[in-house]
């Protein structure tokens, strides 16, 4: 029987006292799409937020987009706004005959702290190019110039672009979608069980090379500062284990596959980051990780008058 009740992701202590937990849904899923692990209700419905991107850029690839392998991970990225995420936002634009103007990203300023300082330092405002997920709507106005598709109107949910987006969501997903939203970027977002989810990746890494969500991943892994960014965990997992491709998504979402298709995916309730990098650190440690290699990202630290004075883990076992 499945329980459908969330369980604990992660707890953080302080000074030997759990102050608190994390609390949500994970599954573990076979090659074959099959659930092997589960915590929570891995039936759970979620809006992945930005781990659906690989997704989404796969559809885009399917429909003729051709990106050098850098800028396809771009395509599937959150990126934190660094000085060569914002060009390669740029490089593709100009291959479409597009400007920055096109962009239909709300302004912001850029993901990473550094970056962000900065800006403000400089006294810049916020643009649409250095909001996190330029890339993709870049990627997105690329397909639709070269199909033919209007561009103005290329977030709405009946553009061409978007129901084909649908298609191959519900296609690697195997199930179909219950929820049309808008993403905090403004394109929709698809609904999909945990467990879905857990299969798109898997589904993705298990292609051809030759097949669009196959070249999706593999420019992901071979370019992982691009998903991300410097400072960023989903760059540092991709970094530390080979072969493992992974998508944040706002709200505490995670996707992640191993290079033999076992796919993993989660949501904290609460919408922690925090706790979405220990779960999916302890869940691959589980799956036979190197835990040497995560250790960094296992464990996060809780300070009191600047020393470490308790943690943020997670209690999962695999």
């Amino acid at each position: 029987m499945v329980n459908d009740a969330p369980a604990i992701l992660a707890t953080y202590t302080r000074s030997g006292f759990r102050e608190g937990v994390h609390v949500g849904h994970a599954v573990v899923v076979s090659p074959d799409g099959s659930v092997l692990h589960a915590w929570g209700d891995p039936y759970h419905e979620i809006f992945p937020r930005s781990s659906n991107k690989p997704a989404q850029a796969t559809a885009m690839v399917r429909h003729g987009l051709d990106l050098p392998t850098h800028l396809l991970a771009l395509a599937a990225a959150s990126h934190s706004g660094e000085r060569f995420h914002l060009a390669g936002v740029r490089e593709i634009l100009d291959g479409a005959g597009l400007p920055e103007s096109a962009l239909q990203t709300p302004p912001d300023f850029p993901l990473d702290p550094a970056e962000r300082d900065a800006w403000i330092a400089d006294d810049r405002r916020e643009v649409p190019v250095a909001m996190n997920c330029s890339g993709k709507h870049a990627a997105m106005l690329a397909t639709c110039v070269i199909n033919g598709w209007p561009t103005d109107t290329y977030r709405d949910p009946e553009h061409p672009l978007q129901a084909s987006i649908r298609w191959q969501v519900e296609a690697l997903a195997g199930e179909g979608v219950n929820h049309v939203g808008v993403d905090g970027c403004g394109a929709p977002v698809f609904s999909l069980t945990i467990a879905g989810l857990a299969r798109s990746m898997s589904r993705s890494v298990q292609e051809d090379a030759d097949q669009p969500a196959r070249r999706v991943v593999d420019a992901m892994r071979a370019f992982p500062d691009f998903v991300g960014g410097a400072a960023r965990d989903v760059t540092h997992f991709m970094q530390a284990v080979p072969g493992l491709v992974a998508k944040d998504g706002a709200e505490g979402v995670y996707v992640a596959a191993l290079s033999d298709g076992i796919g993993i995916a989660l949501k904290v309730e609460d919408g922690s980051d925090r706790a979405r990098q220990v779960a999916l650190a302890q869940i691959l440690i589980g799956l036979g990780v190197d835990g040497g290699a995560l250790e960094a990202l296992r464990v996060l630290p809780v300070r009191g008058r600047g020393e470490v004075v308790g943690e943020v883990a997670s209690p999962l076992n695999v």
